[in-house]
């Protein structure tokens, strides 16, 4: 069985741009496919996604495309109690941290900036997202708590739900009853780009709203970069990915299970195992294939597609090589596995979590820690955060001044008002009223 592996300072620029990149080619190489889809989409609303799902989930949608309270209520039914229990407990878990997060929302502030000057800001939610889970291989109700509380909790009034439908045209059971634990009521029938498009443009069945959240294939990630201009599309989530950074201390086992993790998602997925230990190297590409052997025929044909793509193994002469190329890479997921964790963790700027430890995999933060584990792909933990109560709200700015407070800033103003050219800028301070100045009382939000 072929794993790459590769010595970090042995890579040309070819290669290290190529391990960096990851599945981005794939979504920039279906970007001609999925705009026709879009369109057709915003044409003929409900019966396009009818006509896709029977093309791509070989699925006749049965009932209309929303959920049903019969289809809530059977849902419960056809789910093992115990995976009931499980859903409950990880969610409760998560709906804890989103809800720690919240209380931490100042919703309304304003400070002094200098006598008479007040600035601030007010704290809202949007007013309507659309939350996407996937389903295409497999079924994900982690997923449907992991977006609906945090949109919960920060106050969202509209939630709309698209997953992909079931063969019998219905939708996955358990996320179903993710959604209800959730208080989320809203879920559609429709996966893919058609799904992103009906939420960016609304159909017959489906509302328009005006932000969409949630991970998806390259289709569904190139959906959403067209789609920009309609819509936000929320933080870019495309195919999994995760670094484990390890030293001498790791577990060899272990390190080789931890790697099968997001490798296991998909051939586009991206699991690497980035140390500074020759030893580890070895152990882990001992331990992998017998590990991938023993996974069901799907998953093993995923992982060992992917250990040849985008996957694998990268050493490094030091830490600190090991934490450039790690900020660099700015992984989705990145568990740390480290004899000095502190001085690691200092010292990690670029990505979408970090769990700790050989007590931490990253498996416990995709589905229960609490911990969000939609997460940014893709290279884009650079820029963006992890999902999070933030990302349902929205800041705006708040200002107010006292007649002192005008007093001491209007020359200046004035002064760039004149120097940048805008005469009625200017104006409109040096012919204003000033006797009809009083200063206003504000309360401090609740």
């Amino acid at each position: 069985m072929k794993i790459n592996s590769w010595k970090l300072k042995d890579l040309t620029a070819q290669e290290k741009e190529k391990i960096l990149r990851r599945a981005e080619a794939d979504i920039s190489d279906v970007g001609d496919v999925v705009a026709p889809i879009i369109e057709d989409v915003r044409k003929n609303g409900d019966a396009a996604l009818i006509k896709y799902a029977k093309q791509f989930d070989k699925s006749e949608i049965k009932g209309g495309l929303k959920a049903t309270e019969e289809d809530f209520a059977n849902a419960y039914k056809q789910v093992d109690a115990k995976v009931i229990d499980a859903i409950k407990v990880c969610a409760e878990n998560v709906r804890i941290h989103h809800q720690q997060q919240m209380d931490r929302v100042e919703k309304q502030w304003m400070e002094e900036v200098r006598p008479g000057l007040f600035a601030g800001e007010k704290v809202t939610p949007i007013p309507s997202v659309g939350l996407y889970v996937p389903r295409g291989k497999g079924a994900f109700p982690s997923v449907m708590y992991m977006l609906c509380t945090p949109a919960k909790i920060a106050g969202v009034p509209k939630i709309a739900v698209c997953t992909p439908p079931t063969p019998d045209g219905g939708i996955d059971a358990a996320s179903l009853v993710a959604a209800d634990i959730c208080g989320v009521r809203d879920v559609y029938k429709a996966g893919g780009a058609q799904a992103i498009a009906a939420l960016a443009f609304g159909t017959e069945t489906i509302p328009k709203v005006v932000q969409v959240n949630g991970p998806g294939n390259p289709y569904v990630a190139a959906a959403k970069r067209l789609l920009a201009g309609t819509m936000n599309p929320g933080m870019p989530a495309g195919p999994s990915e995760a670094i484990i950074l390890a030293d001498h201390t790791a577990d060899p086992w272990n390190t080789a299970l931890d790697m099968i993790n997001e490798a296991e998602h998909g051939p586009d997925s991206a699991s690497l195992l980035v140390t500074t230990s020759p030893k580890l190297v070895e152990a882990v590409l001992k331990f992998l294939p017998e590990i991938i052997n023993s996974l069901p025929p799907q998953r093993k044909e995923f992982c060992e597609a992917g250990f040849t793509r985008y996957g694998g193994i990268v050493l490094c002469d030091s830490m600190d090589e090991a934490i450039d190329f790690c900020n660099e890479y700015a992984v989705e997921h990145l568990l740390m596995k480290v004899e000095k964790p502190n001085d690691v963790l200092a010292k990690l700027t670029n990505t979408g979590e970090i769990l700790i430890g050989e007590t931490t995999p990253i498996v416990m933060g995709n589905f229960g820690i609490g911990i969000n584990a939609v997460l940014p792909t893709g290279q884009k933990a650079l820029t963006h955060d992890c999902t999070s109560v933030w990302t349902f709200l929205k800041r705006t700015s708040l200002s107010y001044m006292t007649a002192q407070g005008y007093q001491s800033l209007k020359g200046p103003v004035t002064t760039l008002a004149h120097y940048e050219g805008f005469a009625g800028h200017a104006k409109v301070i040096e012919d204003r009223n000033e006797a009809a100045f009083s200063d206003i009382a504000l309360k401090k939000a609740s």
